[in-house]
């Protein structure tokens, strides 16, 4: 069947922090949305909203604990969908992959301890070492124009230093969208295990890969590197249900899976509700086809930015999207401060993004443009850009 991604269901007054920025906003009109925060502007899969309902009408929504049906869903798309055989002990639930990074934090390293993170990226991670008292090893990518490498020197170097004790991977990187190979990761792998460095590899956009390209969960480079690693997944991004509270953690190794519980067990209540496991279900078991058109929709959202910026503002450098649906575009050529990029965005061209300097200082003069949305809306804020800015146009 397909789907409507035409429409949308406007999100003010229901607690949405990524529509609340635009209110007040004079500029605001029915063809403005925001392309911040990580999830989409696009209708849930009625496979999961109709399942929810039909569960809801036959079910008591009490306090709620893993069920069969919920794992086996998980393991089957691990496999179908990333070629791992996991089982099912392996697997802990969360309430999101940035609770599972702060708790791995907490559970693997003690204060001091320097955590390795590949900059830009995802603003939480800073935080989880920050609020927790450990150190950050910043490794920065280089930038080649077009994507993202390791420096691998740096790297090795950083991995090698006293206290270095943990690497949070962004696994496909956001913000730049870089899928890491398995030839990369293989090197990683070996750097990190040399020096006893534990990955903790954050997967959560690897159901969202663009034609073309492929994922390789960190866990199924080796044995080795699946015995010193935790992977995080979850429906969230993928089907849009970040609301529903849960991801995916699979821990291979006991000995850490039993030391992740116990730091988990130190919270009042870690457990998922009844009918984040059904989503789960439902997602995994029923949304292949949605999820396929949604992939078709975000390469056909980025074609139309990549075409517009080379016609009109080729001096824009667009990062290659291999993954998730955040297109990193630099406006440094602009000239233009930070603080003054986002302030003429806003109050300009009614344009709301994720900020480049959030994800660190690698990002400044960065935009973060969420392209889960329907296409229309890509198109109208492209209209409103050109007018903001053409006095930087080409033509």
């Amino acid at each position: 069947m397909k789907y409507d991604f035409e429409n949308i269901s406007p999100r003010f007054g229901i607690g949405s922090k990524k529509w609340q920025e635009m209110k007040g906003n004079p500029l605001f009109t029915d063809d403005v949305i925001p392309f911040s925060v990580a999830d989409m502007e696009l209708k849930t899969a009625p496979e999961i909203t109709e399942g929810l309902k039909n569960f809801i009408d036959n079910n008591i929504l009490g306090y709620a604990g893993s069920n069969k049906k919920y794992r086996q869903s998980v393991i089957n798309w691990m496999k179908k969908h990333h070629g791992w055989d996991v089982q099912a002990d392996w697997l802990i639930e969360t309430h999101s992959v940035v609770n599972a990074f702060f708790t791995a934090v907490k559970a693997f390293t003690q204060k001091g301890d320097g955590i390795m993170l590949f900059t830009p990226v995802y603003y939480p991670m800073y935080k989880a070492i920050e609020v927790n008292e450990r150190r950050l090893v910043e490794v920065p990518l280089i930038n080649n124009g077009i994507s993202y490498d390791i420096d691998w020197d740096k790297f090795a170097a950083a991995a090698a230093a006293p206290g270095t004790k943990m690497l949070i991977l962004c696994s496909p990187h956001n913000p730049c969208g870089r899928i890491w190979t398995k030839d990369e990761l293989s090197r990683l792998s070996e750097i990190c295990l040399a020096h006893n460095v534990f990955v903790v590899s954050d997967e959560i956009h690897a159901d969202l890969i663009m034609p073309g390209f492929k994922h390789t969960c960190y866990a199924t480079v080796s044995e080795a590197a699946r015995s010193k690693c935790i992977i995080c997944t979850a429906p969230s991004k993928t089907f849009n249900l970040a609301g529903m509270q849960l991801s995916n953690i699979f821990i291979p190794n006991e000995k850490y899976r039993k030391l992740f519980q116990a730091e988990q067990a130190t919270d009042a209540d870690f457990a998922c509700s009844i009918l984040s496991y059904e989503a789960c279900r439902l997602a995994y078991t029923h949304g292949e086809d949605w999820l396929a058109q949604v992939i078709d929709l975000i390469s056909t959202n980025k074609q139309l930015i990549t075409d517009f910026m080379q016609e009109y503002f080729p001096q824009v450098k667009i990062t290659e999207l291999q993954a998730t649906y955040l297109l990193w575009l630099d406006f440094r050529s602009f000239n233009l401060p930070p603080a003054e990029l986002e302030r003429i965005n806003r109050e300009k061209a009614c344009l709301y993004f994720d900020e480049g300097y959030i994800f660190g200082k690698a990002g400044e003069g960065f935009e973060r443009w969420n392209l889960a949305c329907p296409t229309k809306y890509i198109q109208a804020a492209l209209n409103r850009l050109y007018e903001t800015y053409k006095k930087f146009a080409v033509k």
